[in-house]
C-alpha cells in the first residue's frame, strides 16, 4: 500500500491515523489535505471530519539506483552501486568486469550517464541533490591526469608566451584545471567558447 485517504477530527488526528495504517513517519510521506473540516455548534452540531491523502514519498536515491541498474543492464554491463551521500551529493560507485564500456574515450560516456542520472535524481523528489557518478576509481584518476596537463601546459604557455588553447571538457573538469593553476602567478587562466565545446585558455 502507497497511498491511503483517512479521515479524523483534525487534520493531525486524520494524518496520524494514515502514518499508522502506512507504518511510516511523517518524513516519509506526502500529505494532501482534501478537507479540512470544521467543528460544529457546542463542538457537537455540523461538525465535519477533516479528510487527508497521504502517500508514500518516492525514494529518490533508490529510483536512481534502479535506473543505474537497468541503462547498465541495456549495455550488458554488470555493475555493482555503492552509494554515498554526503549532505546534498550523492556519488554512485560503479564496479563491475566491462567497466570500461561505462567510462567511453575521456570518460565521455560516463559524463552523459552522470547527467541523465542527474536529472532522474532531481526529476520529481522534494530535494536537489548534485550527483557523481564514478567507475572503479575513474574520477581520481582522471583528476590527477588533468592537473598534471594543467601544469604542463602553463610551462609551455610561460615558455613559448603565448597563450594555450586546452581541449573542450565539461565544467567540473574545467575546474580541476582553474584550481590547480590558481596559485601560479606567471599566468592565469580563463573559460572560452561555448558549451559543449567550452575549453579553458591558459595566458602568460
Amino acid at each position: 500500500m502507497r497511498e491511503i485517504t483517512a479521515s479524523g477530527q483534525t487534520v493531525e488526528e486524520a494524518v496520524q491515523s494514515a502514518l499508522e495504517q502506512l507504518n511510516t513517519t511523517r518524513d516519509q510521506v506526502e500529505i494532501d489535505v482534501i478537507d479540512e473540516g470544521k467543528k460544529g455548534l457546542l463542538g457537537l452540531f455540523g461538525t465535519k471530519r477533516a479528510i487527508v491523502t497521504v502517500k508514500i514519498a518516492k525514494n529518490q536515491i533508490q529510483q536512481a539506483e534502479k535506473y543505474i541498474q537497468e541503462v547498465t543492464k541495456n549495455m550488458n554491463v554488470d555493475v555493482e552501486i555503492a552509494t554515498t551521500i554526503e549532505d546534498n551529493h550523492v556519488t554512485f560507485e560503479l564496479s563491475g568486469e566491462k567497466i570500461a564500456l561505462l567510462i567511453g574515450k575521456r570518460g565521455q560516456t560516463l559524463n552523459a550517464f552522470q547527467y541523465l542520472v542527474h536529472l532522474t535524481l532531481n526529476k520529481d523528489g522534494n530535494q536537489f541533490y548534485t550527483v557523481t557518478v564514478d567507475a572503479e576509481g575513474y574520477r581520481g584518476r582522471r583528476k590527477e591526469t588533468l592537473e598534471s596537463l594543467a601544469l604542463k601546459m602553463a610551462d609551455k604557455a610561460v615558455r613559448l608566451n603565448k597563450k594555450v588553447a586546452l581541449e573542450p571538457m565539461p565544467a567540473y573538469e574545467r575546474k580541476i584545471i582553474h584550481s590547480a593553476l590558481q596559485g601560479n602567478k606567471e599566468i592565469s587562466t580563463y573559460s572560452d567558447g561555448v558549451e559543449p565545446h567550452r575549453h579553458i585558455v591558459i595566458k602568460p
